[in-house]
């Protein structure tokens, strides 16, 4: 069976780079937990960037936002907890929760590490509307899929290279809340 995998393992094989697996990993994170979107950014100089999305139709990839003014600058300093399931409640994501992160309503947020032990950049979910305080259960599995993703990059697979910059997040958002009120008034 030279080059074929047999089919009772067909759907655990590795994946073929860290792209591939940060992809997998949002699109389970999405299925399993919900939330609007869910990413993986990078984090260079004062820029945050959207690396990889799921769904991509929300927010693009290459869409980026100032750090200083990013949900996780203040999670990663301590400021605001990994998961608020309701942002508004939260003083230190409330009082960022303008321009265009005026529609966030829920963040999980967690750190991915470089191999030298800095930081990377986040896997993040976020929801234009509130979560249920439940949700803040599944925070075990967005570490383990940062630490997942920190680990691969140490073990030598390397993320995509930044990218031109795609639209601002804030365009991003709200085009996903207009198209989140049509499906709700059909």
């Amino acid at each position: 069976m030279t080059g074929m995998v047999p089919s009772g393992i067909a759907d655990v094989t590795p994946w073929r780079d860290w792209t591939s697996a940060a992809d997998a990993a949002l699109q389970f994170l999405h299925e399993h937990l919900g939330w609007d979107v869910w990413l993986v950014s990078r984090v260079e100089g004062n820029r945050w960037l959207v690396l990889r999305a799921f769904p991509t139709s929300v927010v693009r990839p290459g869409t980026e936002l100032e750090w200083e003014s990013s949900f996780c600058r203040q999670m990663l300093t301590g400021d605001a907890p990994r998961v608020a399931t309701v942002t508004a409640a939260v003083p230190a994501y409330a009082s960022r929760a303008t321009g265009p992160l005026r529609s966030i309503a829920a963040y999980a947020g967690v750190p991915i590490v470089d191999p030298d032990g800095g930081l990377f950049g986040t896997v993040c979910g976020l929801a234009s509307r509130a979560q249920p305080r439940s949700a803040a259960r599944d925070l075990p599995l967005v570490e383990m899929v940062a630490r997942m993703l920190s680990t691969l990059m140490a073990a030598g697979l390397e993320p995509p290279p930044m990218t031109a910059p795609a639209p601002r997040l804030e365009r991003a958002l709200l085009r996903e809340r207009r198209s989140s009120h049509e499906r709700t008034a059909m």
